[in-house]
């Protein structure tokens, strides 16, 4: 994986917030709606050990923030925030 997956919906919040932050501090990524594309949630719950908790966000090393702050987020992408 080279890239950033994001797994979201349009009505959430912290999506909306996460979602703005990346694109603030120019990070690409892929969104994933998961109401246009609900058989993906499958990989959300495996994430989050059987939660379907938004947003998702996997990184190009395999690991993942649920629900992350800005600050969380930034430090993962390392961003001074």
């Amino acid at each position: 994986m080279s890239e950033i997956l994001f797994y979201g919906t349009q009505w959430c919040g912290d999506c909306r917030r996460s979602k703005a932050f990346l694109a603030k501090h120019d990070i690409p990524y892929t969104y994933i709606d998961l109401e246009e594309h609900p058989t993906l949630i499958e990989e959300v719950v495996r994430r989050n050990d059987g939660l379907r908790s938004i947003p998702t966000i996997v990184f190009p090393d395999g690991s993942h923030l649920t629900e992350p702050s800005d600050q969380e987020l930034g430090a993962k992408l390392g961003l001074a925030v």
